[in-house]
């Protein structure tokens, strides 16, 4: 795998920062709640978001969509961060 250059780490960040703000949950149907249908909870309860609604996604995908959203920041701060310490070597 080659190296992410800034560009590409801006173009990422970009992406995350025009999606619905964070964090997001998923709720899947019998396993969260016993009624209506799975979803992605975004927003705080006090700045709820819209839910997203996936149509053919397993559970995992859900999962993994709603928990990208909060992972993708996260590691882009981390190479951030990884990078900074190795500049100062």
């Amino acid at each position: 795998m080659n190296e992410i250059s800034e560009k590409r780490l801006l173009e990422i960040e970009s992406r995350a920062n025009r999606a619905t703000p964070a964090p997001w949950k998923s709720y899947v149907e019998g396993r969260d709640h016993t009624s209506g249908t799975s979803f992605i909870m975004t927003g705080t309860p006090e700045q709820r978001g819209g839910d997203i609604e996936l149509s053919g996604a397993t559970v995992a995908d859900q999962d993994f969509i709603a928990s990208a959203r909060q992972d993708v920041v996260d590691l882009v701060n981390e190479v951030r961060r990884l990078r900074a310490m190795q500049n100062k070597v």
